[in-house]
């Protein structure tokens, strides 16, 4: 078992942090948020007083932050205070540029590194389930994977520096995308007259079958566990969707990538959370496209 210094313990990094703790390793945890303190201090993980604090002989460092900005403000903290051997995992959503930009800092204090960012919401964070996408050298990598595995299900070596970045953002792009064009198809079949559940009886065995419509279906009723058929409460948050899709419009300007649909997915989604609807689920996209 290892030492694991875990640092962001929000709606996503807690219960990845219990669930470490469930496999016998040995967490020191920190986060700014009181009420986070207080409930990774009740699942066994020991509060540290701040984020280089957490690195106390600590063999594998782990990230859960909201932005880039901020892992490599941690990282110019953390870096100084790990032992000699320390594996850094982050496994936040952030921008390209910053994720290949902490490997740099990390491979610069002489520490190997791998970027992680997850699919698979809060519930797959409980339940253990989620899906990782990595970047990071070969060597880093299949250190890093048995720690992973304890926290998912899938885990998957995208290749190098930021590849599990490029990997994630290109992934929510589809989804973004495929959410308003499944709930395009919903609204105009029943301004035509034709039921919900027909459509989805059609389209779920047919070509226009996807992930947004057969496992997080828009409207009440075909999906059962679908955020649809609990008044839309997230699940996946609008405010996490258009963030995730700001960040592939800025990966794609960097490339100079044509991603028409992507931008203007975005752009829906920022007219979505701009006006109010920020905490609701992503799927309740469908709710402004009937409005229009």
């Amino acid at each position: 078992m290892a030492k694991i210094a875990f640092i962001g313990l929000g709606n996503m990094g807690l219960p990845m942090a219990i669930n470490l703790v469930k496999a016998g390793h040995e967490v020191n945890g920190f986060d700014l948020v009181p009420a986070a303190i207080e409930a990774a201090a009740k699942a066994g993980i020991k509060v540290m007083p701040s984020a280089a604090g957490s690195l106390a002989g600590a063999e594998i460092a782990i990230t859960m932050l909201p932005n880039g900005k901020l892992v490599l403000g941690v990282y110019n903290d953390i870096l100084k205070a790990a032992v000699p051997g320390t594996l850094f995992i982050d496994s936040s959503t952030i921008d390209v540029d910053s994720a290949r930009k902490a490997h740099e800092l990390a491979e610069k204090a002489g520490f190997a590194a791998v970027d992680a960012p997850v699919s698979g919401g809060v519930g797959g964070a409980a339940a253990g389930t989620l899906t990782f996408m990595a970047g990071g050298e070969d060597a880093a990598f299949a250190r890093a994977k048995p720690v992973l595995e304890v926290m998912g299900k899938k885990i998957v070596h995208c290749g190098g520096a930021g590849a599990g970045q490029v990997a994630k953002i290109c992934n929510n792009m589809i989804l973004g995308i495929s959410m308003i064009g499944v709930s395009e198809a919903f609204v105009l079949g029943e301004k035509l007259g034709l039921s919900a559940q027909a459509l989805y009886d059609v389209a779920s065995t047919s070509s226009g079958q996807c992930w947004s419509l057969t496992s997080y279906c828009p409207v009440p009723g075909p999906v059962p566990t679908s955020p649809s058929n609990n008044d839309y409460k997230p699940g996946f948050a609008a405010a996490l969707m258009l963030k995730d899709l700001l960040l592939s419009q800025d990966a794609a300007a960097s490339a100079g990538a044509a991603t028409a649909l992507g931008k203007h997915a975005a752009e829906i989604y920022q007219d979505y959370v701009d006006t109010g609807h920020a905490g609701v689920d992503f799927s309740g996209i469908i709710n402004a496209i009937r409005e229009k």
